[in-house]
């Protein structure tokens, strides 16, 4: 099926739309991230990533780990949208003992490829896997979606030393570069920058884009897939609460319940969001 950027923008905002009621519903959830990284996940599940809706453990497809687990709702949002199950359970997140917990947890929801845990480990959970792919010579491709804020985690960085002496071309890295965390700013918190040198410093290719702008997106992982030297980092600058006028660029917003008002304002500014065309999957 061929998507145009028309079909993913409309898409993207059917899915920040989903992100709203389900936070609202739980009374809890993390809405900057979730409706920041909306166009990342929209890109992958519907132009990029290589799967099979009727065989869900099919050995050939592509694997995404969700290091920042936190912002599970644009990726629950996604997969229901997806067809990976029925729209219906979305409004059940959170709940206890249900599949789609608060952060992702395999044990409930088997299409996860892992469980999230502490922030800076999803990488060493990618790594590992594209490093038994190359083993193995399989011919999958191993996304990891990584925020910004565990950049700061020690136990991320051995991943990228691991992943760099290895030269995991296989992995491709797509980082969250929304300069907040949970208690502020990140480059007050604890800066980051020049993070592209940082990268480049560990044998990794790096590809800097706009994380709201689909050709980009789509062109970045395209470029990813042709490097054969070393595993890429997509730093994909978004901003926090993409299409929420009063949450944007605000770390207030990184782990806070709307009230029913707010809700209904944020709805409503989602649905006026605009956008252009190109056909992009097949």
């Amino acid at each position: 099926m061929k998507y145009t950027i028309e079909d993913l923008e409309s898409k993207a905002k059917e899915v920040r739309k989903d992100i709203i009621k389900m936070i609202l519903k739980a009374k809890a959830g993390h809405p900057a991230g979730s409706l920041g990284m909306t166009d990342v996940f929209v890109a992958l599940y519907f132009a990029i990533l290589n799967y099979d809706l009727q065989k869900p453990d099919w050995e050939d497809r592509d694997r995404l780990i969700l290091s920042a687990g936190h912002i599970c709702p644009a990726l629950y949002a996604t997969m229901a949208h997806a067809g990976y199950f029925d729209h219906s359970h979305l409004w059940k997140f959170g709940d206890f003992g249900g599949m789609l917990q608060g952060h992702p947890h395999k044990g409930f929801l088997k299409e996860l490829e892992t469980t999230s845990g502490p922030l800076g480990s999803g990488l060493a959970q990618a790594a590992g896997i594209a490093y038994s792919a190359k083993m193995d010579d399989q011919r999958f491709r191993t996304y990891c979606i990584t925020s910004d804020g565990e950049q700061q985690s020690g136990n991320h960085w051995e991943a990228v030393m691991f992943a760099g002496k290895n030269n995991l071309s296989n992995l491709t890295m797509i980082i969250d570069r929304n300069n907040i965390q949970i208690d502020g700013f990140t480059e007050d918190v604890m800066p980051l920058e020049p993070l592209a040198d940082k990268y480049k410093a560990f044998n990794w290719s790096v590809i800097e884009i706009d994380g709201h702008n689909f050709e980009e997106i789509i062109n970045a992982v395209n470029k990813a897939r042709a490097i054969y030297e070393n595993p890429t980092a997509i730093i994909a600058r978004t901003i926090p609460g993409r299409g929420v006028d009063f949450m944007e660029l605000n770390p207030g917003w990184h782990a806070k319940t709307p009230t029913k008002e707010q809700a209904t304002k944020a709805l409503k500014e989602i649905r006026n969001m605009q956008g252009s065309i190109k056909e992009y999957g097949e």
